[in-house]
C-alpha cells in the first residue's frame, strides 16, 4: 500500500482523472470534463511538490502529526491531510516557474462554484479557450515531474493536448522558461547538496543528455552559461573549399550549415527538443559543422556528371 503523499501514486490518480476529463463530448459534457480536469490539476501539483519533499504538501497541525507522517517518523493508521489547493498553487508558482497560481486558482474556484453554488455552468470562459489555458498549467507540472505529456494522457491523446498548447500564444515562452528554471533549480540543489536522492539518481552534472543526431556544435547554455550542444540532421547548405597540400594533392574542407533541432546541456540537464523551443530560448536556429566524405559525395552529386 502506497503512502498518501507518494508522488507516483498521486500522479497515477491524476492520470485516471485526466482520462475521464478527455472522454468524448457525447460521453461527458464539458462541465463534467472540466471538473475531472480540475481535480487532476490539484493532484499534479501535489505530486510535483511531494516529489521534492512530502513536507511541502502536509497540512500543519497543532500536534505536528501530518509533518511527522510526511517526514516518515510516524507510520500506521495515522490520517494524513494535505494543504489546500490555494497553498499548493502558491508553492508551485514559487517552485516551478512559470506556473501561474492565479490561472490555477480560477480553475479551482470555478470547480467549487460548480459543486457548491447555484450556477449550472462550470466557468464563463468558453470551452475552446478554457482547455489551452488549462493544459498550459498542467504541462508545467508534468515537466516539473521530469515527465512528458504522453506519460499523463497516453500517446493516442498526446496530439490533442499539443494542439491546445499550440493555440496558446504564451505556451512556448512559458515552456522554455519552465525548462530553464527547472534546470537552474536542479543545478542549485546539487551544488547546495539538497537535491533529493530520487532526483539525483536520474540526473547529475556531467551526465550526457545528447540526442545522438548526426551533426552537432557547441553553444552556450541559456540556463547555466556552460557549454552545451546543438544537434541536427537537416543540412541546409554545404560549402567546400580546397587546400593544396602537395604538388598534385588537394584536401577538401567541408562546412555544413545545419538546422538546429535539439539542444542539451550536460552541466544543468537543460534539454530543448525542437526547433521552436530552441528559437524561443534565443539559441541559434542554425549552426556550422564540419562535414565528412559522405557529405562531399552528396555535394558533388547535386551537380551531376553530364
Amino acid at each position: 500500500m502506497s503512502t498518501p503523499y507518494d508522488h507516483d501514486a498521486l500522479f497515477t490518480k491524476a492520470k485516471l482523472f485526466v482520462n475521464r476529463a478527455m472522454d468524448p463530448d457525447d460521453a461527458r459534457p464539458f462541465e463534467e470534463q472540466a471538473l475531472w480536469a480540475s481535480l487532476a490539476l490539484e493532484l499534479l501539483a501535489k505530486a510535483a511538490l511531494a516529489r521534492v519533499s512530502p513536507l511541502l504538501i502536509a497540512e500543519p497541525t497543532e500536534d505536528g502529526r501530518n509533518l511527522l507522517i510526511a517526514s516518515g517518523l510516524v507510520e500506521g493508521d495515522a490520517r494524513f491531510t494535505s494543504v489546500r489547493a490555494k497553498t499548493l498553487y502558491s508553492r508551485c508558482q514559487k517552485a516551478f516557474r512559470p506556473f501561474n497560481e492565479t490561472e490555477a486558482g480560477h480553475i479551482t474556484n470555478a470547480r467549487n462554484d460548480y459543486l457548491h453554488g447555484s450556477t449550472a455552468g462550470f466557468t464563463n470562459i468558453p470551452e475552446a479557450a478554457w482547455w489551452p489555458r488549462y493544459w498550459a498549467q498542467a504541462a508545467i507540472l508534468v515537466h516539473a515531474l521530469d515527465l512528458e505529456m504522453a506519460d499523463l494522457v497516453g500517446r493516442d491523446r498526446d496530439d490533442i493536448v499539443n494542439a491546445y498548447l499550440a493555440s496558446n500564444a504564451q505556451n512556448l515562452t512559458n515552456r522554455v522558461q519552465m525548462l530553464m528554471e527547472r534546470a537552474k533549480q536542479r543545478l542549485a540543489q546539487h551544488t547546495a547538496g539538497t537535491l533529493p536522492a530520487r532526483v539525483a539518481g536520474q540526473w547529475r552534472p556531467g551526465r550526457p543528455v545528447d540526442a545522438g543526431l548526426k551533426h552537432s556544435a557547441d553553444a552556450s547554455c541559456t540556463a547555466c552559461g556552460y557549454v552545451g550542444m546543438l544537434e541536427g540532421e537537416e543540412v541546409l547548405n554545404t560549402e567546400v573549399s580546397w587546400d593544396q597540400v602537395g604538388p598534385d594533392d588537394f584536401e577538401a574542407t567541408i562546412e555544413l550549415t545545419v538546422a538546429s533541432d535539439y539542444f542539451g546541456c550536460s552541466n544543468c540537464g537543460l534539454v530543448l527538443d525542437g526547433a521552436e523551443l530552441i528559437e524561443t530560448a534565443d539559441l541559434p536556429v542554425v549552426f556550422n559543422a564540419q562535414g565528412s566524405d559522405e557529405d562531399m559525395d552528396y555535394y558533388e552529386g547535386e551537380y551531376g556528371n553530364d
